[in-house]
Formats: C-alpha cells, sequence, structure tokens
C-alpha cells in the first residue's frame, strides 16, 4: 500500500497540536487526552499529533483530522518510536502518520531509518522523522520520510537549546531541503502565537504547539511564577 502525500497539503501554513500527558499524570487517559484533541480540532488545530498505541486509537477514532502517532518508550537515546515494531503498532492504531526518532543514534531493534521508512510506508502510513539537526534533516529526506521536523533541537545531542523556539535551526532545515520537496514542521518550545508566526516567517510547512495548549499544570506554572507568592518564595530561599 502506497501511502499519499497530499496528506500534507492541508497542513501547510496551519497548527498541529500535540495531545500528551506524562506519566502519573491525572489526564493520561485515552479518554481525556481524545477530549483535549477534539477540543483543539474545533478551535482550528489540522492535526493531532498523539503518543502511546490507547490514545491514537481512540483519537483517531473520534477526529476527522490525521493523527500523527508515536510511541515513547524511556527517556534516553532513541525513544520516540524507537523500534519498527511499534511504528507499524502506530500505524495499525489509526495513525496516518507515524513519527519517529529521524536522528542518527542506534536504534534498540538495530534497524536503519531507511528500512522503518520504507515499512511504514508499505504498511500505508507517511513518516514524519523528528530531528536534532540539519544533517538528520537532510539524512531523513533522503531515507525517504515524508516531513522533518525540528522536535529533538536542543533535546539531543548537536545543537544548544534554546529558550525558545530554535529559528535558526527551521532555517537551516528549510534551506538544506530547498528542492527535496520534503517540508520542515517547526516543533519545540514554541510557547505564543508569536512563536508560531516567527516559525512560518522562518519558513515552516506547519508548526506543533503542545505544552502551552495542552498542559494544564505546566501553563498554570507559568502564571504561578509570575505572582507575588512566587517571588517572596524565591526570595526566602
Amino acid at each position: 500500500m502506497t501511502p499519499d502525500p497530499s496528506l500534507l497539503d492541508p497542513l501547510r501554513g496551519r497548527l498541529v497540536v500535540s495531545c500528551q500527558a506524562y506519566p502519573g499524570e491525572p489526564m493520561r487517559t485515552p479518554e481525556t487526552m481524545r477530549r483535549v484533541a477534539q477540543a483543539a480540532v474545533l478551535g482550528g488545530a489540522a492535526a493531532i499529533r498523539a503518543q502511546g498505541l490507547d490514545d491514537i486509537r481512540e483519537i483517531a477514532a473520534h477526529v476527522t483530522v490525521p493523527v500523527i502517532g508515536l510511541v515513547k518508550e524511556g527517556d534516553e537515546g532513541v525513544f520516540i518510536t524507537p523500534t519498527l515494531a511499534l511504528a507499524l503498532d502506530c500505524v495499525d492504531a489509526g495513525a496516518a502518520i507515524v513519527a519517529i526518532d529521524g536522528t542518527d543514534r542506534p536504534r534498540p531493534d538495530g534497524r536503519d531509518l531507511d528500512t522503518v521508512v520504507a515499512a511504514v510506508h508499505e504498511a500505508g502510513a507517511l513518516v514524519m522523522a523528528d530531528c536534532a539537526t540539519v544533517a538528520d534533516a537532510v539524512a531523513a529526506a533522503r531515507a525517504g520520510a515524508d516531513l522533518v521536523g525540528t522536535t529533538l533541537g536542543g533535546y539531543a545531542p548537536g545543537r544548544p537549546r534554546t529558550s525558545g523556539p530554535d529559528l535558526d535551526f527551521v532555517r537551516e532545515a528549510v534551506a538544506a531541503l530547498s528542492g527535496t520537496g520534503v517540508p520542515v514542521m517547526a516543533e519545540g518550545r514554541i510557547h505564543s502565537p508569536a512563536d508560531v508566526a516567527a516559525a512560518y516567517g522562518a519558513g515552516a510547512h506547519s508548526v506543533t504547539v503542545g505544552t502551552a495548549i495542552t498542559h494544564p499544570s505546566t501553563i498554570t506554572g507559568w502564571f504561578v511564577a509570575a505572582t507575588p507568592a512566587a517571588g517572596s518564595a524565591a526570595g526566602a530561599r
């Protein structure tokens, strides 16, 4: 089965919302994430990024926009859909696009990026390569990835972590992939509408926002940090 790359066309110039909760949090249930995803779609999200097979399955059954599915295992090395088996599980769960680690680090199952991309395509889904460097992005495009994300910039070796979105990474990746037909998704530390506009100004095909929309604990913390009580507590330490 050959996936249809035109699925990415409706994402151009639009917003993707990442609906994920961390282990141990009260929102970490498939039904809760599905409702968050439905609310994001009502707000205009063109696609949903979802983590975990149960969440992918639940969200894909209740939204009409594409689901970018992934599975996180561990928190070191390759942990975003680290094996081919998990990538194919994402397709079976309903992901139209499977997000996988797009770095050059060794994968737990020993397979290379080309093999994973080809197998996901054969299963009927597109591939988003979550990259940490421009070199990753170029290699992922050569391996057949349909979409490259700046997701791991600052979270994996290769680039410093910026306080906000790494707009230089977006610009450099767009320039490096010019002429390949592979679009760039800006993702990572995009916390405001101004950040979204800046990412598009840097040439992004589309932009993913997660924490600033779908993670109440973090958002609340941002506001709490601005209160007088927070300042007093900091001064007391």
